[in-house]
């Protein structure tokens, strides 16, 4: 594993730029962490992975201590898990063992990975959106930092 040049490349730490979900069923595609999302993903030379990505324009709870509506609003405005990976050709396997979303964990997402200068496009194959439980392919892009 630790020759593949697709690792090699992903190492690091990523900064989400787009998340966009294309419907199977129409085509439509949005941008479904909002314009200007805010996200990080980490792939460790140990073998382990990291992701937190949130929407744009979140808000902050209007008090001390968040109502059930707006801590609603916030868990459904984000995802962010970890575990381990694993690497076949440009196809990656997040092997979770913790997440936001309980239904995620122990389960195995997986992403196709598209490499564009210092970027990188990982999507989803077509499958149910654990947000809106639509069958559709999501696509988030990267941007390396350092």
């Amino acid at each position: 594993m630790s020759n593949n040049p697709t690792r090699q490349h992903l190492l690091g730490t990523w900064k989400l730029i787009a998340a966009v979900r294309e419907e199977i069923s129409s085509g439509t595609k949005t941008e479904f962490l909002g314009p200007n999302p805010v996200g990080y993903i980490n792939y460790g030379a140990d073998g382990r992975m990291l992701v937190l990505t949130v929407a744009s324009g979140r808000r902050k709870p209007t008090g001390a201590k968040a109502t059930s509506a707006e801590v609603e609003a916030l868990f459904r405005s984000m995802t962010s898990y970890g575990g381990t990976y694993s690497i076949d050709g440009n196809e990656i396997t997040h092997h979770v063992d913790v997440s936001w979303n309980q239904s995620w964990t122990g389960t195995d997402q997986k992403r196709v990975a598209r490499f564009e200068g210092n970027r990188v496009y990982l999507s989803t194959p077509p499958s149910l959106d654990p947000i809106t439980g639509t069958m559709s392919m999501r696509t988030m892009t990267w941007e390396k930092l350092g």
